[in-house]
């Protein structure tokens, strides 16, 4: 039987084919970004520190190519985490080359924070619980790359050399928690429950704190009366106790006394309460300071890393004066609460170091910078009183140190009122004192519902440099009362609002910018959720 002859037009086709065929197989090979093909380059061409992602990831153990974003965050998590591990171990090595007591104390400080950066990063891999969310890592996140920030600061409190840990610095650290706090991202709303207040005063709330007094684990008294005449000493049983016992609350009771003891309450002592007899009854005093040798970071008279620690009726005392970052409390406690506390000192009194920290009923006194520090923080139904400054110095309320815009740290200062102590009332006239000053490049503060007297400048704000951060602060004042919130002469910088809209503050409540719902009511203490 004879072939089909094909038609003109079929040739045609077969044709134009073929012409196709040589013209791709003279193109370079393509390759195809499909998800699962993407390289190292095209994931960490998104970060904030594309060069530091490359290099490490490049050098990198593992040869997985990460398939979608969570994997990447993954891949690039573990990899902080085993870089900041070895960045630990070298940093300890580093200390017998100190050749100063100041560069000895600001080397142990490194240490230690190095130390705690290690703790958070591994409970961002590793979370304990299928509930914690993104919010928490971010927090824990935040945390780190503030510890490794306040590293540096303490050779510069000390005027000490910071060479000695050159060798760790250049390890990138920095970088690639930032890059972590990029990737992560929350999502805007940090508690998804309805947003339902929450009493001031429960019957319910005072019973838990009544049942917290009343059968404590450890008593203190100087008077003997209790099983210890020390803080310190029930620390140490309290310390004890939490190694044979991982969960549950522990309690010490504290007697009214002045204790002048410097504490601090380590990160594997979490979830205790401290019960005092009330503010200027027990009393927790000291006097370190930068002017006296120790750094910023190690002068405080308390300070506490344990996760879940409440303190109610105590107050905590620098009596160092004016003229010198001086610490009273420095809080780095996720989910702490400080119930009816005042807090008392000049410059840089209450130390708001990091994670989440909420402060109810509480009185803070101190002159520069007395709020400070880079966690995310709400105080609410507190007293802040201004007191009297060296000749010639103005004082500044809030001093809030956010390094990175994905940082979920802020000051809230809600339904509160800002006082002259009665220190001040002598020189009011001549004395200039704000509402806060950008210690940090994305410094953030907000004022909720407040009550401010007229020792408040009319600016409001004070620059803390020339024009650093005025870009790239967030400074907002919202519904404020009282002849200092005028706002008809306030600052007029970019990162400074004023808001009239309910809705535009609502993130800043304590039920969505420290998720309080999900931790508060258990502890008994009052708060409101919303504004």
């Amino acid at each position: 039987m004879p072939r089909p002859t094909p038609s003109s037009s079929t040739m045609h086709l077969i044709l134009s084919f073929l012409l196709f065929l040589t013209l791709i197989s003279s193109l370079p090979s393509l390759s195809l970004s499909f998800p699962d093909s993407k390289p190292i380059e095209w994931w960490c061409r998104s970060t904030p520190h594309p060069h530091a992602c490359r290099y490490y990831l490049a050098h990198s153990k593992s040869p997985e190519q990460p398939k979608d974003e969570h994997q990447f965050y993954k891949l690039h998590l573990q990899l902080t985490y085993d870089l900041t591990a070895r960045a630990e171990g070298h940093l300890g090595r580093l200390g017998r080359r100190c050749r100063t007591a100041p560069e000895s104390k600001a080397w142990f400080d490194c240490w230690k924070l190095f130390g705690n950066t290690v703790l958070q990063l591994n409970r961002t891999l590793h979370p304990q619980k299928p509930t914690f969310t993104a919010l928490d890592f971010q927090t824990w996140l935040s945390a780190s790359l503030t510890n490794l920030e306040t590293c540096r600061k303490g050779f510069a409190d000390l005027g000490a050399s910071a060479e000695i840990i050159h060798p760790v610095m250049h390890y990138n650290i920095s970088d690639l928690i930032s890059n972590c706090l990029a990737i992560n991202q929350p999502n805007g709303t940090t508690n998804t429950t309805a947003a339902v207040d929450v009493p001031s005063f429960t019957s319910v709330a005072n019973r838990k704190l009544l049942q917290l007094s009343a059968r404590p684990n450890f008593i203190v008294a100087k008077d003997g009366s209790g099983n210890f005449r020390t803080i310190q000493a029930a620390l140490d049983a309290a310390a004890a106790l939490r190694s044979r016992t991982q969960s549950g609350k522990i309690v010490i009771r504290v007697k009214a006394g002045v204790y002048v003891e410097h504490l601090q309450v380590v990160s594997s002592l979490s979830d205790l309460t401290m019960v005092g007899d009330g503010k200027g009854k027990t009393i927790i005093t000291g006097s370190r300071s930068v002017a006296t040798g120790s750094t910023t970071f190690s002068s405080p008279t308390f300070s506490v890393f344990g996760d879940g620690f409440i303190a109610s009726d105590i107050t905590f005392r620098n009596t160092f004066g004016p003229g010198s970052q001086a610490v009273a409390l420095l809080s780095g406690s996720d989910r702490s609460i400080f119930y009816r506390c005042s807090f008392e000192g000049y410059q840089d009194t209450l130390c708001v170091f990091t994670q989440r920290q909420f402060y109810r009923e509480c009185d803070i006194y101190g002159t520069v910078d007395f709020i400070f520090g880079n966690g995310a923080v709400v105080l609410q139904n507190c007293n802040i009183f201004a007191r009297r400054p060296r000749p010639g110095e103005s004082n500044v309320i809030t001093a809030q140190g956010r390094t990175d815009p994905n940082q979920n740290t802020g000051i809230v200062i809600h339904s509160s009122a800002i006082l002259p102590a009665a220190e001040l009332l002598p020189v009011r006239g001549t004395v200039r004192s704000y509402l806060g000053r950008p210690w940090q490049q994305y410094s953030r503060t907000v004022y909720l519902r407040s009550s401010m007297d007229a020792i408040i400048d009319p600016a409001g704000w004070l620059p803390f440099n020339g024009n650093f951060a005025l870009n790239t602060l967030y400074y907002a004042e919202f519904g404020n009362t009282g002849p200092g919130s005028a706002l008809s002469r306030r600052v007029t910088w970019p990162g400074y609002h004023v808001i009239k809209r309910p809705s535009l503050v609502r993130q800043f409540s304590v039920g969505r910018f420290i998720a309080g719902r999900t931790w508060i009511p258990s502890t008994g203490v009052p708060f409101n959720a919303v504004l």
